[in-house]
């Protein structure tokens, strides 16, 4: 039996969007889902405990950042990430690529694999499929992801389609040298940029190897947001049916909303947890941001309708203050705040399509963000 499944379990009239459920070696989870990050063996400034609290199923860590430290072998020794990190459920590891491309000023892209640099301490590295392979079956997560080319936008289709290529032929070694398929799933990663010739190539190239899942990359880097939801009604449909979607590196409620739309089960992204750190908040009436001097006397909880911990037991004034004082607490209580708001709107995704009314939800929910004023923002 395959390490990770996928469960189908209703398909939103109205919509087109799909419930279902993902089954992993450590538990499993329903879908839509967000996922939030813990680069290092952590969400920052969340425990385990509290992530379990406002309803995390899966979580999500960094390849790249865990090989340099503390190194994937410590990992191992310690009887791999779920024990280090005291987290039982699923997790899910990236496989590095995106960081070698966006935070290594120097790299040299070669068949074999990429050179680069430490991003801290400059020294030289080097990351193949191979090794991508060899350090997430070390750490051990239940999913783990292929190594690819992340590609900058925009990009040529000349310089896209060779990426393509690339990531097609470095997915095939990366299935050659996954060596704990029996209790570890890898997804593919669908490339191609904004152009949909290479989008259908990189699927069929993918899908004929038979991954358990498949990732949707290259989409969140800058593009408009029409390209991306173009990008995915092109390409959701050349993803098998019976197997999970991601959509990689997305977690305003806008695109959350969107991609289960077009048939994207699972989401991750670090923005919760980082606007939370200069205090904005998502709350059912739009962003807020706490440092406002207007929040100075306001003994309300953040989000009247919201019925997280954070909401019914502080006030925007005292939140105001500790993140003006920079309190490390007071950025516990927002990161809290906000990954509970996406996981409680996923799970008002999830509903809607048992009810086939993610549409209506859709409209009601832009509405009240603000998402249908004119020039509205995303985060």
């Amino acid at each position: 039996m395959a390490a990770i499944t996928y469960e189908h379990i209703k398909t939103c009239k109205q919509t087109g969007a799909r419930l279902g459920i993902v089954h992993t070696p450590h538990g499993s989870f329903e879908t839509p889902t967000f996922m939030p990050v813990g680069t290092q063996a952590t969400v920052k400034t969340m425990s385990p405990e509290e992530l379990k609290e406002i309803g995390s199923g899966i979580i999500l860590s960094n390849t790249y950042h865990l090989w340099l430290r503390p190194g994937h072998d410590i990992i191992k020794e310690a009887g791999g990430l779920h024990k280090f990190m005291n987290w039982d459920r699923p997790i899910l590891t990236d496989s590095g690529g995106f960081q070698v491309f966006s935070l290594s000023k120097f790299r040299k892209i070669e068949e074999e694999g990429v050179h680069f640099r430490h991003h801290l301490n400059g020294s030289k590295l080097f990351l193949s499929p191979e090794k991508c392979m060899d350090i997430q079956n070390a750490l051990g997560s239940d999913i783990m992801m292929a190594f690819d080319e992340c590609p900058p936008f925009p990009a040529t289709y000349e310089y896209m389609k060779s990426s393509v290529e690339r990531t097609s032929r470095w997915a095939e070694r990366c299935l050659k040298a996954h060596a704990r398929p029996e209790d570890q799933g890898l997804f593919g990663i669908i490339q191609g940029g904004e152009f949909e010739e290479l989008r259908t190539q990189s699927a069929k190239d993918l899908v004929s190897l038979d991954f358990p899942g498949y990732a949707i990359g290259g989409l969140s880097v800058g593009e408009p947001k029409d390209i991306m939801n173009r990008m995915l009604e092109h390409t959701t449909p050349l993803m098998p049916a019976n197997k999970p979607r991601y959509l990689m590196g997305v977690g305003s409620p806008d695109s959350l909303i969107d991609g289960a739309i077009r048939g994207v089960d699972m989401f991750d992204c670090v923005l919760p947890t980082r606007i939370a750190r200069n205090g904005t908040l998502m709350t059912s009436e739009g962003r807020l941001n706490i440092k406002n001097a207007k929040f100075e006397r306001d003994f309300g909880p953040l989000d009247e309708k919201c019925s997280c911990h954070v909401c019914k037991t502080y006030s925007r004034a005292y939140i105001r203050h500790l993140i003006r004082a920079d309190e490390t607490f007071g950025i516990r209580l927002t990161s809290y705040h906000n990954l509970h708001f996406l996981l409680n709107l996923m799970e008002q995704v999830r509903d809607a399509i048992r009810h086939d009314c993610l549409g209506d939800f859709r409209e009601e929910f832009f509405e009240s963000y603000g998402f249908n004023k004119p020039n509205a923002k995303n985060f």
